[in-house]
């Protein structure tokens, strides 16, 4: 009998669940041109629907003559991509289903959709990403099947990008216990393509394909960043196996870093470019590790302490809190005992709100403090710098302008 303390995350409080409606009207506005993570969450928390926000973007567009423009997507364009989804075997989740891993929802602007195929079960476990050279060793290769191997006995999953060298490695020797495979390109698109046999036994033995990218997208180097977030937004901690100063290994290492999980580096020869990253990283604070039960330990404890604290928040965090209504058109505001009805004018409050704002990043929970302002109002004016371009978005919900 097996003894050993589990890993697991706590599960997942799902606050909504699509109808086929919602999800392609889901599809469309994140599908938009010039509508990404962050656009859509501004959009959703204004509008309180995609159905909404897709009416009403013409009107709000119509208001911002200068700047970016959103080229809404049709909705055969849509369906389309649903059914050729559903033809390769895949599906949508939405943030905030009960599918959608409750970690990702963490970091800075999560796709609000993930194309998905497989064993959805396997986000309920702890994760490690593990990640490294395309060009690997023949000693990073057998050191990433002892962790890959053990760490998925342990009960933890292992993700990574399905690329050559410590990626496929990775997966191959999780396989029996589940990996995920993030891609970056469509979910119908796997690169390289000799991984083709790879991504289909993931499959058949419960582990996952991801895809934050349309069906269809052939892969760009400009895209593997992208992968490279969503590879370290999905997991508690990120391994770096033989990489080189500027691999794309050590953008997932520093988004892990700036989210609070945990890195974890293996060392090699100062002699090879290889272990450049790696070793670079732990000088940088990185843990050193030459064990698999290392990571297990730290993850058990990690784990632990997050699944004490989870308190699943909003779908949106700046949605109209429920103790504001609205009598006769005008804002009350009940969270001060007594009513407080705002009868200041939109163009006051949004001077304010703009007078909050500059060069330098602040958080929109002070914004909101500093202009005596909603939530809504707040985003409202976001929403329209941001189509005008004249905003910037920073880490942890900071804005400034442009």
């Amino acid at each position: 009998m097996d003894d050993r303390p589990k890993i697991g995350r706590s599960p997942t409080k799902g606050s909504i669940t699509l109808n086929d409606e919602q999800r392609l009207n889901w599809l469309r506005l994140i599908r938009s041109e010039n509508v990404g993570p962050a656009t859509f969450r501004d959009l959703i928390n204004h509008f309180r629907s995609a159905g909404a926000a897709l009416e009403g973007l013409p009107e709000l567009m119509a208001k911002n003559n200068s700047g970016r423009r959103i080229k809404i997507a049709s909705r055969d364009i849509a369906e389309r991509e649903m059914d050729t989804a559903q033809k390769c075997g895949a599906r949508f989740i939405g943030m905030g289903e009960p599918e959608y891993p409750s970690i990702l929802r963490n970091i800075d602007y999560p796709p609000p959709l993930l194309c998905v195929r497989g064993n959805t079960d396997i986000f309920k476990r702890t994760s490690i990403a593990i990640v490294g050279s395309r060009n690997a060793s023949i000693s990073g290769t057998k050191i990433t099947s002892r962790f890959a191997s053990e760490l998925g006995q342990a009960g933890v999953a292992v993700v990574s990008g399905l690329a050559r060298g410590i990626d496929t490695s990775a997966h191959r020797h999780s396989l029996v216990s589940g990996t995920v495979a993030v891609f970056a390109g469509g979910i119908d698109k796997i690169f390289p393509e000799e991984n083709h046999e790879l991504a289909n036994a993931i499959i058949d033995n419960d582990g996952l394909l991801v895809s934050e990218m349309p069906v269809g997208w052939q892969p760009r180097s400009q895209d593997f960043p992208k992968r490279n977030r969503l590879i370290a937004g999905l997991c508690e901690a990120t391994l770096v196996i033989e990489a080189a100063k500027r691999s794309g290994s050590l953008i997932s290492a520093r988004l892990a870093n700036e989210a609070g999980r945990s890195v974890f580096a293996i060392p090699g020869s100062p002699l090879d470019p290889r272990s450049e990253g790696a070793n670079w990283l732990i000088k940088q604070g990185a843990t050193l590790v030459t064990n698999p039960q290392d990571i297990i330990d730290d993850l058990l404890v990690t784990t632990e302490r997050s699944n004490i604290l989870d308190e699943s928040e909003d779908l949106f965090s700046y949605q109209e809190n429920s103790t504001q209504q609205l009598i006769d058109g005008k804002r009350v505001n009940t969270e001060k005992g007594n009513a407080k009805i705002m009868e200041e004018s939109d163009e006051e409050i949004r001077t304010r709100i703009i007078n909050a704002l500059g060069p330098s990043p602040v958080e929109i929970d002070d914004i909101i403090r500093f202009a005596n302002a909603t939530p809504g109002q707040v985003q409202m004016v976001i929403v329209e710098l941001s189509l005008a371009g004249k905003i910037e978005r920073h880490s942890g919900n900071r804005v400034s302008l442009i």
